[in-house]
């Protein structure tokens, strides 16, 4: 009952978020993306009854996470934007080490690594002309969330795990994925508010899905 609340109150906020986000309001922006990021972190806390390893890690990223929401709004302050990047960094690498420490090898996480490494250097040379001094702490970026998405995907690898929780997992790791590539195109490539359009909801879809996990694991 409580996480269909969630969710309900979940979609005006997102919408309001893209609404500010197109009209570039930063006090708007603050009106709704906390309230919005801090609600996944609220449905972790709910689905878990008795804290794991792999409880505890997601819930230090998501939490990870919504410090970084909040700290990226403020782009215009150096300081506190690259606070927000690196909260965003320790939560992929919260998530990456929760996925692994219960993942499997198999072919299933063989092809989808093989596409997703596939594609992260695609990105990387499409990017590289217009990455300046950002190259290393952009290909830090791209190495750390590829290493998510494997860690996902030898998740999915573990059959005597609850297929519903292993599907969250994968699903939510590839819409981050997805999502940071439509970040990177409105940083490095064009700025316009499809990016914003396509990559926040899946964000939000992605780190919703993540939240949700602990309760079948």
């Amino acid at each position: 009952m409580e996480q269909n609340l969630i969710l309900l109150a979940a979609l005006p906020l997102l919408a309001g978020l893209l609404y500010f986000e197109k009209k570039e309001s930063i006090k708007g922006l603050l009106s709704v993306k906390p309230v919005l990021s801090a609600l996944f972190v609220v449905t972790a806390f709910l689905q878990i009854q008795e804290y794991s390893i792999y409880h505890s890690l997601i819930l230090s990223g998501l939490i990870l996470s919504l410090i970084g929401d909040i700290c990226l709004i403020f782009f215009f302050h150096k300081k506190v934007f690259t606070a927000g990047l690196g909260a965003f960094l320790t939560g992929h690498v919260m998530y990456t080490i929760a996925f692994s420490q219960l993942g499997e090898i198999g072919w299933i996480m063989a092809v989808i690594e093989s596409i997703c490494i596939l594609i992260s250097i695609t990105i990387f040379i499409h990017l590289k002309s217009s990455l300046g001094n950002m190259k290393v702490p952009v290909m830090g970026y791209i190495v750390i969330i590829t290493a998510m998405v494997l860690g996902a995907s030898s998740f999915w690898e573990q059959t005597r795990l609850n297929i519903t929780g292993r599907t969250l997992v994968l699903g939510g790791a590839i819409f981050f994925y997805i999502s940071d590539i439509f970040v990177a195109r409105h940083r490095f490539v064009h700025k316009e508010f499809l990016n914003r359009a396509m990559g926040l909801p899946m964000y939000y879809t992605a780190q919703f899905m993540i939240a949700f996990s602990p309760g079948y694991l």
